[in-house]
């Protein structure tokens, strides 16, 4: 904690609490924000479908592919 509050030049391990808290909530609670999720889902969402039909024939494209 005393790592945190000196690089960032917080005033105590309440601050820096604070700050690790915000920090995970930008990189891990929240990554659909994220630029890059946001470009990948893009070229995600230009792909072609793909038709599978029932989830049965999932199933099978599935296990015959993995």
């Amino acid at each position: 904690m005393n790592n945190i509050k000196a690089k960032h030049g917080l005033k105590d391990k309440s601050a820096a609490i604070m700050h690790m808290a915000a920090e995970y909530e930008n990189e891990i609670m929240e990554p659909e924000l994220r630029p890059e999720f946001i470009e990948k889902a893009q070229e995600i969402m230009k792909q072609e479908p793909i038709d599978v039909g029932t989830v049965e024939n999932w199933k099978k494209i599935k296990d015959n592919t993995g």
